[in-house]
């Protein structure tokens, strides 16, 4: 059996950025994809969000990849919404795309308080704009140019 130590902030949006994560049915969702990570052998150390969107600081073993961890979740915990949560009068879905970050052992507690704090954030207007972009059509990481790589002639 391997040794991983591996811990990722991940963040996602509701369809159309709808508020439908609402606080009556908060507590029973969560609960959904904390379930459904411990079925794939991941930890959740933390989550939370607003209406809109969701942030999670979770460590997956190296056997799942995150695009996968993140499709079940997605898939499975919308499908869960529409069949046992949700109202009739809309259907829930997740906004394509997610935002991931890897997170060092020294700053896990950081990250959870982070997480943990997600309304007081918001309330705030203290969130830290990074960590809040949720989809792949956000700018990506750009390598270093010919001048800033020392490695390069």
């Amino acid at each position: 059996m391997a040794l991983w130590r591996l811990y990722y902030h991940i963040v996602w949006a509701t369809k159309k950025r709808e508020p439908l994560i609402t606080n009556d049915i908060e507590e029973k969702f969560y609960g959904y994809l904390i379930g459904k990570a411990d079925h794939l052998g991941c930890i959740i150390h933390a989550i939370g969000g607003i209406e809109d969107h969701i942030h999670l600081v979770v460590s997956i073993p190296p056997k799942l990849s995150i695009a996968e961890f993140v499709k079940t979740l997605k898939g499975s915990s919308a499908y869960h919404y529409n069949h046992s949560l949700g109202n009739l009068k809309q259907q829930f879905g997740w906004q394509e795309g997610y935002g991931v970050f890897s997170v060092g052992g020294k700053q896990l507690q950081e990250a959870i308080d982070y997480v943990h704090n997600q309304r007081i954030h918001h309330f705030n207007g203290t969130t830290i704009a990074l960590l809040e972009q949720e989809t792949d059509l956000d700018k990506s990481p750009q390598p270093p140019t010919k001048s800033e790589n020392k490695f390069t002639d």
